[in-house]
């Protein structure tokens, strides 16, 4: 474990909650109007989970979550995923980025995860990752902001320690 390690984790392991926070803040009657607030949520943690995979093209994710949203036809799921069924997702993700960055070494740093529209190190990734999670939690959260007056508490730091 590095100082580096802990740091992003610090970072990345709020910007989760910060994400599982505005999941669970989302009122049921805005979970699945015009704006998909459920798919937002969904599309973030399912490339969470396959942006920490070290091998893209045989990655897969958990059930009841399928490959559909790597269409390139902008394939919705064939149902809509409730707020226990993305939670458990985030929980999962969460275990596998701590992991991941538990296990993160100078060496695994310079590796590459390369796919058809990306040739990143896996450092690069890693941040990457991050900022899809902040960017995706900010439009959550603006639309909560916009259509209840919502105001998500800042988290500066992972509620979860890295041990």
């Amino acid at each position: 474990m590095t100082l580096e390690n802990e740091v992003i984790w610090d970072q990345f392991g709020a910007a989760l909650d910060m994400l599982e926070q505005s999941i669970n803040d989302c009122p049921e009657d805005l979970w699945n109007t015009d704006f998909k607030f459920w798919h937002i949520a969904y599309h973030t943690l399912f490339f969470l989970d396959y942006y920490l995979s070290e091998d893209p093209v045989h990655f897969s994710p958990p059930s009841p979550f399928n490959l559909d949203e790597l269409s390139p036809d902008g394939l919705l799921p064939a149902r809509v995923y409730n707020k226990k069924e993305l939670l458990d997702y985030l929980k999962f993700s969460r275990k596998k980025c701590h992991e991941y960055l538990l296990n993160f070494t100078e060496e695994k740093a310079k590796l590459r995860f390369v796919n058809h529209y990306r040739d990143y190190s896996f450092f690069e990734q890693i941040l990457n990752n991050m900022r899809h999670v902040q960017h995706h939690t900010a439009q959550l959260n603006l639309y909560l902001r916009q259509t209840i007056n919502y105001e998500p508490t800042w988290i500066s730091r992972s509620k979860n320690k890295f041990l």
